[in-house]
């Protein structure tokens, strides 16, 4: 990524959604110096680019994230009203989520709805579970949980 991209990024995205304050208790000017995190979808780069142009095409609006890796990451789950910024296969930032819901659920009791939101193959809950139960569940175990995220794109570059 070249230097100051995901800030420049940040401040056009920033400006089109309509945030260049932030509601609540932070000074108005606090939104300009916290840049969302920034990560890519997938595995590998050119997944990262496949599952990007998905979302950009308003095709994909939903994933899927195995709990033990927020865990295994100490990281916290997604709450309602994250902003995250999304990198292609390069790390160039292309998109400004904000998810909608989060939830956890059992791998088996992902459901057809999510599957279709999540915008990939056919969009089936055949699909989905064939597609994703060696990348979430290795050794397939259909008990483990799943975080499961609704957004929004609120912004494209």
């Amino acid at each position: 990524m070249v230097e100051g991209e995901l800030e420049s990024f940040w401040a056009l995205a920033r400006r089109h959604a309509r945030m260049e304050s932030l509601p609540g208790y932070l000074p108005s000017n606090m939104g300009e110096l916290v840049v969302p995190p920034a990560w890519s979808f997938g595995g590998t780069p050119a997944l990262a680019d496949e599952l990007l142009a998905l979302v950009l095409e308003g095709r994909k609006t939903a994933a899927a994230s195995a709990l033990w890796e927020f865990e295994a990451e100490d990281e916290p789950l997604p709450e309602v009203g994250t902003l995250s910024i999304v990198l292609d296969g390069d790390g160039h930032p292309h998109a400004l989520l904000r998810t909608c819901d989060v939830r956890v659920v059992p791998f088996e009791e992902v459901d057809e709805e999510h599957a279709f939101l999540e915008g990939e193959g056919d969009r089936s809950l055949a699909y989905w579970r064939q597609a994703h139960a060696d990348y979430l569940t290795p050794g397939h175990d259909d008990s483990m949980p799943v975080v499961l995220e609704r957004f929004e794109l609120l912004y494209s570059a």
